[in-house]
């Protein structure tokens, strides 16, 4: 229902103040300033102005009543062009983020023990074989950077696809058969519902906190690739032997600034090198950048120019805490102590030399910017809602299996 007309005193006392101000400003434009008299303006010139004001609408009571009809009518057809558009617009909004958005605790209704799940196996493989926990790390970073999260990484080589685990980027990389442990696990529980892609995510975050680094909130809810990126690995993957602004510019076109690279190659800390992406810092010379002494210790690790592949040659990147994430890599690269070129350019880069000091000198920093980035990274490009699917193998998409 349409609210009550305005009384006639309101009304008029609105006009008739307008009026008065019209007559102060055309008093001024004349005379050139404001008159103590208009200030002053009579009461008996107001009233006047209010009864000239009162005859005049009554005796067109017809046309203002269309007026006010009019008025109405426009009111009411505002008010529901806007409640349609406001309605439509959050029924967009709440299908965007129901179906098509990464959420906390994204299974809670579909399979509610799901993170507890995939927290446990990762402690129990990390109590039988303590170096899964730093492959958590890098298969995220290997699996994110490439056209997104989707757990790509893990399909094996069969019917026509190509997998990405056969790239020179990806040397050096295994325990992808404990990727399955997990996935089993969760079958059993909540058969085809928790998605690789999640997977790679969660082990991750559990895997940072088993080797002693922060635990980070991370979102569910990513679904599996249907195919594998292989064309585009060795593209989209930072070499350990490329410039650190190329590798700015790789991290910064996913969303990632220079404080959060910095951050993320600190997962460094961990883990160790094959002396195959070693000896060019050591052979035929010794690169003048090395700590003498650290380079003597790795020459020992890798004695000689052309190592085997195959071999298990290699060294920590960190001597004093190798299998706990802290700020001891930054320690490390500010001694000249890093292994690879990359590690050894952000002690050199006027970019990335601010964050490398502070991160040494703080671990608490260290632990927010790495939390940062990897959750930025964790949600780079994931497919959602009705793409891809939820495999029930991580090796192999459903297609090639009988469910």
């Amino acid at each position: 229902m349409d609210g009550p007309a305005p009384t006639a005193p309101q009304s008029l006392t609105r006009v008739t103040n307008a009026a008065t101000t019209s007559q102060i400003r055309l008093r001024q434009s004349q005379v050139g300033k404001i008159t103590p008299q208009d200030h002053t303006m009579s009461k008996t010139s107001i009233t006047s102005a209010r009864s000239h004001i009162v005859d005049d609408l009554s005796k067109k009571p017809k046309k203002n009543l269309r007026l006010k009809k009019m008025a109405s009518y426009n009111y009411k057809e505002h008010s529901l062009v806007s409640s349609f558009v406001i309605t439509l617009f959050l029924l967009v909004l709440q299908f965007q983020v129901g179906t098509s958005e990464l959420q906390q605790n994204y299974y809670s209704q579909s399979c509610p023990k799901a993170e507890e799940i995939i927290k446990q196996e990762v402690t129990n493989l990390y109590n039988e074989h303590g170096n899964t926990a730093v492959s958590w790390i890098r298969n995220l970073f290997h699996d994110c950077i490439v056209e997104g999260c989707d757990a790509s990484l893990l399909l094996e080589a069969a019917d026509g696809i190509e997998s990405e685990k056969a790239s020179d980027r990806s040397f050096g990389m295994r325990n992808f058969k404990y990727v399955n442990t997990i996935k089993e696990a969760l079958e059993k529980e909540c058969p085809l519902t928790v998605s690789c892609a999640d997977v790679v995510t969660l082990s991750a975050r559990d895997g940072i906190v088993m080797l002693g680094g922060p635990r980070i909130e991370m979102k569910t809810g990513r679904r599996d690739s249907k195919e594998s990126h292989a064309k585009v690995v060795d593209e989209s993957i930072p070499n350990h032997n490329d410039s650190i602004s190329s590798v700015l510019s790789r991290f910064q076109s996913i969303g990632i600034d220079t404080e959060g690279t910095v951050a993320l190659l600190g997962a460094h800390s961990v883990g160790r090198v094959h002396c195959v992406n070693l000896v060019h810092r050591l052979y035929p010379a010794v690169d003048p950048t090395l700590d003498p002494d650290h380079a003597a210790y790795l020459k020992n690790r890798c004695p000689t120019p052309n190592p085997d592949p195959k071999a298990v040659e290699y060294s920590r990147f960190d001597l004093k805490t190798p299998m706990i994430l802290d700020n001891m890599y930054y320690k490390n690269v500010l001694n000249h102590k890093g292994l690879l070129i990359i590690d050894q350019q952000l002690s050199s880069d006027a970019d990335t030399l601010p964050f490398v000091e502070k991160m040494a000198s703080d671990n608490g920093y260290f632990y927010e910017q790495i939390s940062r980035a990897i959750v930025l990274l964790s949600e780079n490009n994931p497919l959602t809602g009705d793409q891809g699917e939820i495999r029930k193998d991580c090796r192999y998409v459903n297609d090639m299996l009988v469910i």
